[in-house]
């Protein structure tokens, strides 16, 4: 599986220590990603994805940037990672305007684990904690029919240019403010070493 005008700062980003909602807490261990996590997160996404991932659009989209922390998750059960979901500072660019975007993915979840709903559970924590923190709008490379419940669509993003080829129908928006959009723009990565909290890397 696999994804303000220029001048206005980035929303606060919440706190890697930040509690999930009551009713989104299992007795699986989902909590914010550390960087203790890095290493399995790295072995999780290289058995899900093959080593062909970082040659993905949505890979050069991160490159240069730490995962958001406190609102990029993972999943355990008795020690072992069974589940992540990253988020990304990114950029929209149309002229001079620059506006302030966050990349939703890899969401990855071990083979065995597949059939637990696990990726639904992760995606409806992460996305809880994203709007309690007023997130950017959300985008994403992938499937409408396993995002679309989650609020995402190919509406906005028609004419929206990337550093790699996609899938129209698979760049995927999610916005709940009032943040007008270009209809014509270009989606780029940017260097997120003073936006994105410290600690973790791609």
């Amino acid at each position: 599986m696999p994804l303000p005008s220029e001048g206005e700062g980035r929303q606060a980003r919440p706190d890697p220590a930040i509690d999930l909602p009551p009713a989104l807490r299992t007795p699986m261990d989902i909590s914010a990603a550390t960087t203790a996590d890095t290493p399995d997160i790295d072995s999780l996404l290289d058995a899900a994805f093959g080593p062909g991932r970082h040659a993905r659009t949505a890979s050069l989209l991160r490159a240069g940037a730490e995962p958001i922390a406190g609102v990029s998750l993972v999943a355990r059960d008795g020690g072992r990672l069974l589940g992540s979901i990253q988020y990304w500072p990114i950029e929209l660019v149309t002229g001079d305007a620059v506006t302030p975007l966050t990349l939703l993915g890899p969401v990855a979840v071990a083979a065995d684990a597949r059939t637990l709903g696990l990726g639904r559970r992760l995606l409806a924590a992460s996305l809880a904690v994203a709007d309690a923190h007023g997130f950017d709008p959300i985008l994403l490379i992938g499937d409408a029919s396993y995002y679309g419940p989650f609020g995402f669509d190919a509406a906005a993003t028609g004419d929206w240019q990337l550093p790699g080829p996609v899938d129209r129908h698979r760049l995927l928006l999610r916005q709940t403010g009032s943040i007008v959009l270009p209809k014509i723009a270009t989606v780029r990565a940017v260097n997120a070493s003073a936006l994105a909290a410290p600690g973790m890397s791609a």
